[in-house]
């Protein structure tokens, strides 16, 4: 039995940037662990979206979180229970609604950038700005590829 072919040097860099990328997953599981214990991931992300992309529906949302959406669903039930969305009928459509942020939900959405970029901060306290610019730089980049 002959041994398979050594990986080319841009397959072996992209296996590497895939093994990097899992990383990030680690990353994300940290940054969730400075969450308020009654703001999950998954409601930050809604209040996130909805902050980014403005009032949309249901499936929009969905979409957008690239979540089921039942998930979602979910999601934004526990938004709406503690205040942080509304959820009002769309004229357009009486059997849909409309997820808007509440004022309430934009305190914590402030209060949850300012938690995740004092632990970037510490974190990566002894980066230099450059190399913090490069990263954003890159990030930003990798994310428009898609």
């Amino acid at each position: 039995m002959t041994a398979p072919p050594a990986p080319t040097a841009p397959t072996a860099r992209y296996a590497e940037l895939a093994r990097q990328l899992t990383g990030i997953g680690a990353v994300k599981r940290d940054l969730a662990r400075i969450l308020p214990p009654d703001c999950p991931p998954g409601s930050a992300a809604v209040l996130t979206v909805l902050d980014r992309h403005g009032e949309m529906r249901l499936s929009r949302l969905s979409e957008l979180m690239a979540v089921d959406i039942s998930v979602t669903s979910r999601h934004v039930a526990h938004t709406a229970d503690r205040g942080w969305i509304t959820r009002d009928t769309d004229p357009g459509d009486a059997r849909c609604r409309i997820l808007r942020l509440t004022p309430a939900g934009r305190t914590l959405l402030t209060e949850l950038g300012a938690r995740h970029s004092g632990a970037l901060e510490k974190a990566l306290a002894d980066w230099s700005d450059a190399d913090i610019d490069h990263l954003n730089t890159l990030l930003a980049r990798l994310r428009s590829s898609f």
